[in-house]
């Protein structure tokens, strides 16, 4: 099968394509035949992608965590999934990526693909709505009637911070580009600051928590909006290694969780929560998009398609019950 594999991340990105054979499902995993790959731009910088689970140095590492394709095997003892099921999911950071034609993966790191959303728009979803979700309701404990300010509010993860935060009934503002503000009331904040316009500083007082993904000297300045106490989460690459202890402590990373992605496709499927995706990229830009360099409209996400390596999509003449995935 194809892989691009990170060669080089310093001082640009280099994924380079490579054959390699297609996985086996070892016990307890799943193959999936990938279709869309959802692109986090900081997995570049993060500790997972440049070292193994014990410590050792990880080289040509599989990026591309996030991902929407169908069920192509599973392993024996696997009985909840079938083959040719259309699935999303995200996978743990250690484990390889999905800019493949295939990638092995977990049940409970996958849930079904929402109906309604093609493979591009599910697999803009799974990291981004993730990471709202744990942000806002397991690190920052969201209350009902809560007031939020969310930071980079139309970015591939504050857009969901803002809907989820909406849904949850807390009364949300949301920094954008001016260009954003129509649209990132329309998710349901119900005010919108321009972060290029009069500090927040100025403008917003009171908060309960701060959702904050942009980092550097925009999560310093938060501090200043906080109630007493209230609470600071962010998911700014930089602020893992910062010497600023209270801002590592409130930086988090998101994990896979089955049962939320299941409450998200609900949501989705409902028209409750919408996704975006800023492009759609063929798998010869994925170096561009790592590095940065590919125009974007400032909403959503980047997605990689693979059709640039399509196979025919299996037909399967028997149906499988989920019952049987993986043997009897």
């Amino acid at each position: 099968m194809k892989t691009l594999r990170l060669v080089s991340s310093s001082p640009q990105p280099l994924l380079v394509e490579q054959e390699m054979p297609r996985p086996d499902a070892q016990p307890g995993e799943i193959v999936v035949r990938v279709r869309a790959v959802g692109v986090t731009p900081t997995e570049l910088l993060w500790y997972t992608t440049s070292h193994t689970r014990n410590g050792g140095p990880r080289k040509a590492a599989v990026l591309g965590h996030e991902f929407s394709g169908e069920v192509a095997e599973c392993s024996d003892g696997v009985r909840d999934v079938a083959i040719g099921q259309e699935v999303y999911g995200m996978n743990d950071w250690f484990a390889e990526g999905a800019l493949a034609e295939y990638c092995v993966t977990r049940p409970e790191w996958i849930a079904n693909k929402p109906q309604g959303l093609s493979h591009e728009e599910a697999a803009s979803v799974p990291i981004s709505a993730l990471t709202a979700w744990q942000g806002l309701f397991e690190r920052g404990r969201l209350q009902l009637g809560e007031r939020v300010l969310v930071h980079g509010g139309t970015g591939a993860v504050g857009m969901f911070a803002v809907q989820l935060a909406h849904i949850h009934g807390a009364r949300v503002i949301a920094t954008v580009s001016a260009s954003n503000i129509a649209f990132v009331k329309s998710l349901g904040a119900d005010d919108a600051l321009d972060y290029r316009g009069t500090p927040f500083e100025d403008c917003v007082e009171d908060i309960d928590l701060v959702f904050d993904t942009v980092g550097a000297e925009t999560a310093r300045r938060s501090w200043q909006v906080l109630k007493p106490a209230g609470r600071l989460v962010t998911i700014a690459a930089d602020s893992e290694s910062t010497p600023d202890q209270s801002i590592r402590k409130a930086f988090f990373i998101v994990e896979p969780n089955r049962t939320q992605l299941e409450e998200v496709g609900k949501l989705l499927e409902a028209g409750k929560l919408q996704t975006a995706v800023d492009t759609v990229l063929p798998v010869s830009a994925a170096t561009e998009a790592y590095a940065g360099t590919v125009a974007r409209q400032g909403r959503g996400k980047l997605v990689i398609s693979t059709r640039q390596w399509s196979v025919p999509k299996p037909s399967f003449s028997k149906p499988v019950s989920p019952e049987l995935c993986g043997g009897a």
